[in-house]
């Protein structure tokens, strides 16, 4: 069991790093193409797995395990390393390796979220300066682990982000009302902290503590700011990201979590939730000295 996976997890390396017909992974085409329409190129992957556990069923016996990929990227010269965890699982018939897939694909965050106009802010000025250094070094320490003092959720990206921004110094505000500010305490939480929709829609019109405004590009955006994501263009928006990184045309490496990833490419080209219909909001954080 653990050589085929072995071998399996190979076989998707080196379809990254050749030019191979033999097309083993969708989810690694993709990749390719998003790296070389940027005018990149993959140059090495290295990918590690883990065996979580073993489902015995009597015939169809699954094994539950986390892949783990880095891959060195060139992109006009500058060189950087993407990173990616897939929780997976390998269906065995007999023995044979017949089914492998990946559990934490990206999918939409659809719970439930107020909008502008539902969620409040209250009258009460707070001061800050973001740091965006403290931002971007919490985003590398947690983008792949789960801060034991923070709340866990299943889609946890914005919640990742809320941290992130909360670690650059932003202030909560609003607690304990759900619907009134940007907060998380004692185990409770407000919707704009947790849920990507109701972020979305918080930052560019708070008035008070952390708040932001959209601009038009993405390479206007800094390190430590967000972009949100609407997969389907349907105006419902599902996934949130933090900027860590530059690429070599000073466009933004983002980190995530759920599906975790580090300095990865901010269009989202690459990932299983991507429709040619999506849209992007990019959101500027403001303190007091901007």
């Amino acid at each position: 069991m653990k050589e085929q996976l072995q071998e399996h997890l190979m076989k998707r390396v080196n379809q990254c790093v050749t030019n191979s017909r033999n097309i083993i992974c969708e989810k690694m085409e993709k990749k390719k193409e998003s790296v070389s329409k940027r005018k990149g190129e993959i140059v090495k992957v290295h990918a590690t797995g883990k065996i979580d556990r073993i489902s015995e069923e009597a015939e169809t016996p699954k094994a539950f395990y986390r892949a783990h990929f880095q891959y060195v990227i060139n992109h006009k010269g500058n060189i950087y390393v993407e990173e990616e965890v897939e929780e997976r699982v390998a269906e065995f018939y007999k023995g044979i390796l017949i089914e492998d897939q990946e559990l934490n694909v990206e999918q939409p965050d659809h719970r439930a979220a107020f909008t502008l106009g539902e969620v409040t802010d209250g009258d009460e000025r707070v001061y800050f300066k973001y740091d965006r250094l403290k931002a971007v070094k919490y985003a590398e320490r947690w983008w792949n682990e789960f801060n034991p003092a923070y709340q866990k959720f299943d889609v946890n990206c914005t919640n990742y982000i809320s941290q992130c921004l909360h670690a650059g110094e932003a202030p909560m505000v609003g607690y304990p009302n759900r619907s009134n500010g940007w907060w998380m305490q004692n185990r409770n939480w407000s919707y704009t902290w947790t849920v990507a929709h109701s972020f979305r829609w918080y930052l560019p019109n708070a008035k008070r503590g952390l708040r932001a405004e959209e601009v038009s590009e993405p390479g206007q955006l800094e390190y430590g700011d967000v972009i949100c994501y609407d997969f389907q263009g349907d105006g419902r928006f599902d996934h949130t990201t933090i900027v860590t990184a530059k690429d070599g045309d000073g466009m933004p490496l983002v980190n995530a979590n759920t599906a975790n990833s580090r300095m990865r490419y901010w269009a989202y080209e690459d990932s299983t939730a991507y429709t040619p219909n999506i849209k992007y909001k990019f959101l500027h954080i403001k303190d007091d000295q901007n």
